[in-house]
């Protein structure tokens, strides 16, 4: 087993990014559950504390602390995406995971997850994600439904490819982060950040798998830690529309909206330079949207 100073000296292979809003205990379980569990890989841990108010994360600036060589970067309230884009500026290894900061592990789990990408089998990856009240609870990768909100995949015997990579944790190189430009950049606070970047992954000509012999527990909350209105997850759906979205299903989630004026989010994701990202984007995918929701038989 590498030591907890190997892993935290060493050059990366890694990089284990953690966005953390008001996590309580959560960012000190999470950290030390990653140094107890066995593993050859060589890890850097990065936790981006996006304008916490509770000093979840105060403990790692202590000198004495054993975290004291984690990095943690303080943003001023950047929401759940652009800390995950924080967090990779601050990265040193060749493949990045992006965990909740409230999540367990097992051993050997980051050497299982990146084998398969070490093999080409794949290009991002996740695990099986239990829930920490129940282990029995297990998903294993996200679909869509109908009304794009997430269905769990079930358990399947060996790697397979999955529509969604969930937010709780994923994995992929560096270079294929950059090259699809990381987290949307313009979304607000929090809402649909795996979903888009998932989707950004297969249109650009990249596979995402799950890896079922993989588990991690995640504690699953009630409420969420940022101060949440349906206008931020209704701006961020039609902003990911405007950016993959042929015209039709554009019109689909503008009716999808039942609490926001769509005609007003749509002006505003607009103003915001949604068209001009769109024409970026297509210069650079592989496939379009239609292609994705035939591929999965997602019906949509």
């Amino acid at each position: 087993m590498r030591s907890e100073r190997d892993s935290m000296t060493s050059t990366p292979t890694v990089s284990i990014i953690f966005p953390a809003k008001n996590e309580g205990e959560n960012v000190r379980k999470t950290l030390q559950s990653l140094y107890e569990v066995k593993t050859h890989v060589t890890f850097e841990a990065i936790v981006v504390d996006d304008a916490s108010s509770d000093r979840c994360c105060e403990f790692l600036t202590d000198p004495a602390s054993p975290y004291s060589a984690v990095t943690c970067v303080r943003t001023d309230g950047v929401g759940a995406a652009n800390a995950r884009n924080v967090g990779a500026e601050h990265a040193k290894g060749s493949y990045y995971v992006f965990c909740d900061a409230h999540v367990s592990f097992e051993d050997w789990w980051l050497d299982r997850l990146l084998r398969p990408i070490l093999l080409k089998k794949t290009d991002a990856i996740c695990p099986a994600i239990a829930s920490t009240s129940n282990a029995k609870s297990i998903g294993y990768g996200m679909s869509l439904k109908p009304d794009l909100s997430v269905l769990w995949n079930k358990e399947q015997p060996s790697l397979f490819e999955t529509p969604i990579l969930p937010g709780g944790c994923l994995m992929m190189a560096a270079d294929v982060f950059h090259a699809i430009g990381g987290f949307e950049r313009g979304f607000r606070r929090w809402g649909h950040e795996d979903v888009e970047i998932s989707i950004k992954l297969w249109l650009f000509g990249y596979r995402c798998s799950c890896e079922p012999s993989v588990t991690i527990l995640h504690v699953f909350r009630k409420k969420q830690p940022y101060a949440i209105s349906q206008t931020h997850v209704d701006y961020n759906l039609i902003r990911m529309a405007y950016s993959h979205f042929n015209v039709l299903r554009i019109k689909r989630c503008l009716k999808l909206l039942k609490h926001s004026d769509p005609t007003q989010v749509k002006q505003d994701v607009i103003n915001h330079g949604a068209l001009e990202q769109r024409q970026q984007y297509e210069a650079l995918r592989k496939h379009n949207d239609s292609w994705f929701f035939s591929k999965f038989s997602i019906p949509f």
